[in-house]
């Protein structure tokens, strides 16, 4: 393998979502460098960090009956049992949710944590506080997915942050959706909310660092009789 197409297989694929945006940067910094070049440079960095945030790497899933799998890269800010939304549908009672954090630096495109036929979306306009703060979970924009499974329906919400101002749905209801399965993307800093079916319990804890489709967060069986993986 050549030097150039070793370097190429390093660079992970950018989502078609960010082209847009990356453009925009590119010609904001050819503008700045007309005007004074150490702006440009500035612009320069600005528009790699923004074809880092719309990366697209390949992962390989797990998807064996039972798994849950992380829906998004980041930080586990927290795993606490919460009344569910009632965008949702599952009910009054306190169901385990895992959250997971999101910040600029991550990779935004959203994979689902299980395979099933989604059930329901429900999208809420809201505020764009802080994600890692409980009361975003009320207050943000969001967008919820319900997903029914022999396991039992698993909520996924796309919550807003302080700085994402967009939230991108690629699905529809009564889709059917492979374990680690690009569902949507958030632009520019959010978080991911995971509700399991009651009895359910988590295997990661708070601070750990989840990779989207990889991380396995729940484990219905709960005796591994062997994992499948799929690289997608």
């Amino acid at each position: 393998m050549s030097i150039a197409n070793s370097i190429r297989a390093q660079i992970p694929p950018i989502h078609q979502e960010g082209y847009p945006f990356i453009g925009g940067f590119a010609l904001a910094s050819l503008i700045l460098f007309w005007l004074w070049a150490p702006l440009g440079w500035i612009g320069v960095v600005l528009t790699i960090w923004c074809a880092l945030f719309f990366r697209d790497p390949v992962r390989t899933t797990p998807v064996r009956e039972g798994l849950v799998v992380a829906p998004a890269d980041g930080r586990v800010s927290m795993v606490q049992p919460v009344v569910p939304p009632a965008e949702l549908g599952l009910g009054d009672k306190p169901l385990m949710r895992i959250s997971i954090f999101m910040s600029v630096f991550n990779c935004h495109v959203n994979r689902s944590p299980v395979a099933g036929r989604i059930e329901r979306i429900a999208y809420r306009p809201g505020k764009f506080i802080n994600a890692e703060l409980d009361k975003a979970s009320e207050d943000n924009e969001r967008n919820s997915l319900v997903i029914a499974t022999p396991a039992g329906r698993i909520g996924v919400i796309q919550i807003a942050g302080l700085v994402a101002r967009r939230i991108v749905s690629f699905v529809r209801e009564g889709e059917s959706l492979a374990a680690g399965q690009r569902f949507g993307l958030i632009r520019f800093g959010s978080r991911l909310d995971v509700f399991l079916p009651d009895g359910a319990k988590p295997l990661v804890a708070v601070g750990q660092t989840a990779v989207a489709g990889e991380t396995v967060l729940a484990d219905f069986q709960m005796g591994d009789g062997g994992r499948v993986y799929r690289t997608d």
